[in-house]
């Protein structure tokens, strides 16, 4: 369906007074027949009144600097500061689905992607239509009333007014049917302005859910099963119930859960609590065993995902082959915040509090809690502190939904730190099996790569389908409809494949081919998801093709990128500025890493130094194309951020499992690279004029293969495992 720019918004009187611009998007899924129906939902909000200009942020703000990406393109067009916005979060409401997903839900390094047109379309449309009714006002010609700087102003009266005082008169304007936008000629896009929520974060004003406070809470501490899917057997309230500050002792689905006056009296409490578990069938989880049946599973037949020409003839057949196996472990989030939210159900109402990535799939796990009707349920949407995907998963917040709608009172679940390394929603581990045929000159004429792992989609399927579908549909038809959907996704999950199904690189005879296998733990979306260890697996063993080769790694993947000029293009300026080819500090060695995701292109260069069997990471030079780049300042802090995130998982973290239970615990033995192992960082954007796209998440898929291949350079050893671990020289 084509979309003029004008149906992309809905302009009308605000409540209260002012201009209100509804900023419209395809849905990709049925109207809701209870907001009125058709085939368009509107995404964001543009109110100007009186008191200033709002701009309601469709996405959330969890670091990444969306609230400050997104008013720029507003502010761009509507002719005002920044600064000068008021910026507040979306509450969770259909009328903020994510256009492409059909929930409201931030993730996939999609906000300024998507909201590239429709944000600049919004201001836009509000510019003219102040114009307009600055130009009726004063009886002089449209074309000499300038916007600028929040006001419209006409140079021969000499007369001026604030977007405020014509906002009235404006919002009984015609919506102008083609609203200018600009050619290229930006004030503000491309600028590298300060953050619009750096102040309240740095003063305290910023609310993120663990500052979440209401009159007459309570805190819960959960004590969860320590095996996944287990169930409470039986447990005694008595002893615990008697502590200073406890108020109840409850189960709920997750576990049980003790709610006192403070989070220290909870979670004293919560410790003593003694409970017996029936740990189900999870209780043999081990990842010794995973990986083993893992292996098993890779020599059998999978999905196919891409077959171009006959790779297995070409294997046979070709003078020299090449085979390998790398192998990514489950991780964890980490996230700064641990996870947490306050509910107050009422028998006619449910307000969430919460840090979430889903403000849609929190409203619909609160429906199905209480079964209460929309216009019941209000989802608050908190600053969040770190989310990389695992505030996608909503369990926090059904926690504290059970536990108020219990009791009558709001509760704030907490989360130890504890509670967040051992029942994190991981990232799936994975086996990735590769063969390789070179030429007798040395190119590559086969590739085959059998990747075993996890269906994310599998397991979230469910909740994400009843997000998506209309609020009134029944909670047994949108189970079933999720459950369909998990099976059939589950098959050929992208998740669990994307950055293999479509290596760039060419060669004539391809195979790639996905094996599904599910251990029992719960798995999730993690910061670049399937690229994270797909990454790893494909630059690694280009590395490995070269070295047989007998070429440079970086001009033997130029070589075979002629048919891909943009991955080729940040190739070449990752080497040029690392200096690829130059001299090196004594002691030092390189390593390099293309990979495109979420729309983008990057590569990295690695250096590193190796004592005995420690890996020290000097320097990592990053490119990035990654379109118009809105804000240059957020684009960078998101790729230093993407190597530091990047290298604490190459270098450092695995969760891995014994007896069904989590072996890790907290930042003792899940740790994040610390200050001084930080290397220097530099980053380089490629220039673009095209449309914005992904920037939180395409620069973590380079750094593990970057590094690994650098300590191939500096050892001679290949390291095909996660973290990367040398060993000991004359070690098998």
């Amino acid at each position: 369906m084509t979309v003029t720019r004008r149906e992309f918004l809905k302009v009308g009187a605000a409540v209260g007074g002012g201009l209100l611009i509804e900023i419209w998007a395809p849905r990709t899924a049925g109207a809701d027949p209870a907001r009125g129906g058709g085939p368009f939902a509107p995404n964001a909000f543009l109110r100007i009144a009186a008191d200033g200009v709002t701009f309601v942020c469709p996405r959330v703000e969890m670091g990444q600097g969306i609230t400050t990406g997104l008013a720029m393109l507003v502010a761009e067009e509507l002719e005002i500061a920044p600064e000068a916005l008021r910026v507040v979060a979306a509450p969770a409401d259909r009328a903020y689905d994510n256009p492409e997903s059909g929930i409201q839900l931030t993730g996939g390094s999609d906000s300024v992607r998507g909201g590239y047109e429709p944000m600049r379309l919004a201001g836009a449309t509000a510019r003219e239509m102040l114009r307009s009714a600055a130009s009726r006002r004063w009886g002089v010609p449209l074309a000499e009333c300038i916007a600028s700087a929040g006001a419209v102003t006409h140079a021969g009266t000499g007369k001026s007014a604030t977007y405020g005082e014509l906002a009235d008169e404006a919002a009984r304007s015609e919506v102008p049917r083609k609203p200018p936008l600009k050619s290229g000629s930006f004030k503000i896009i491309g600028k590298p302005l300060h953050r619009v929520d750096a102040r309240p974060k740095v003063d305290g004003t910023g609310i993120f859910g663990i500052d979440v406070r209401l009159p007459d809470m309570l805190t819960a501490a959960v004590v969860r099963c320590p095996v996944p899917g287990g169930k409470v057997k039986s447990f005694d309230a008595a002893p615990v119930k008697a502590m200073p500050g406890v108020v109840e002792v409850l189960r709920i689905p997750a576990g049980v859960a003790v709610l006192a006056r403070d989070t220290w009296s909870a979670r004293q409490a919560a410790d003593k609590l003694r409970v017996t578990w029936e740990e189900g069938t999870n209780a043999g989880l081990d990842s010794g065993g995973i990986l083993a049946a893992f292996r098993a599973a890779a020599a059998g037949e999978g999905k196919s995902i891409r077959s171009e020409g006959d790779a297995a003839k070409a294997l046979s057949g070709a003078p020299r082959r090449i085979e390998a196996s790398y192998h990514a472990p489950f991780l964890a989030h980490a996230t700064m915040e641990p996870q947490n939210a306050t509910a107050r159900v009422t028998a006619s109402r449910c307000e969430v509090w919460a840090p979430t990535q889903g403000p849609g799939v929190a409203k619909e796990i609160a429906r199905q809690i209480t079964g209460l009707g929309s216009d019941a349920i209000v989802v608050h949407t908190t600053l969040v502190g770190g989310a990389f995907g695992r505030r996608i998963a909503q369990d926090f917040v059904a926690e504290a939904i059970w536990c108020s709608k219990a009791v009558g009172k709001p509760v704030k679940v907490v989360w130890s730190r504890e509670d967040d390394f051992q029942h994190d929603i991981y990232r799936p581990a994975a086996l990735h099996v590769l063969q390789g045929a070179l030429s007798a000159d040395g190119n590559p004429v086969a590739w085959s790569h059998r990747i075993v792992t996890q269906s994310i989609m599998k397991q979230v399927a469910d909740e994400l389908v009843s997000a998506t579908l209309p609020f009134w549909v029944p909670t047994p038809v949108k189970r079933a409809a999720g459950s369909m959907a998990g099976w059939y996704l589950g098959r050929a999950d992208e998740s669990a494949v994307e950055g293999a199904d479509a290596v760039p690189y060419a060669v004539p005879n391809v195979s790639v081919q996905f094996i599904a296998q599910d251990p029992g733990v719960p798995v999730g979306f993690w910061r670049s998801v399937g690229h994270s260890h797909t990454a790893f697996a494909v630059e690694s063993f280009v590395d490995e093709l070269a070295h047989a080769a007998g070429k440079d790694p970086y001009l033997f993947r130029k070589g075979l990128l002629a048919a891909a000029p943009r991955n080729r293009a940040v190739l070449d300026l990752v080497a040029a500025k690392a200096g690829w080819g130059g001299a090196l500090p004594p002691g030092r060695f390189r390593g390099i890493a293309q990979h495109a995701s979420f729309s983008s292109f990057a590569a990295a260069v690695a250096e590193v130094e190796v004592s005995g069997r420690d890996i020290a990471v000097k320097r990592v030079v990053v490119g990035l194309d990654c379109g118009r780049v809105v804000n240059p300042n957020l684009v960078a802090a998101q790729l230093e951020g993407s190597v530091v995130f990047g290298l604490s998982a190459a270098l450092k973290q695995e969760i891995t499992w014994k007896k069904g239970r989590v072996e890790q615990s907290n930042f003792n033995d899940f740790e994040l690279l610390r200050l001084n192992e930080c290397p220097v960082i530099e980053i380089h954007l490629v220039p673009g004029e095209g449309p914005p796209t992904g920037v939180g998440e395409p620069g973590v898929p380079p750094i593990a293969p970057a590094v690994a291949n650098a300590v191939f350079a500096a050892t001679g050893q290949r390291l095909r495992s996660l973290p990367l671990v040398l060993q000991a020289r004359g070690a098998p």
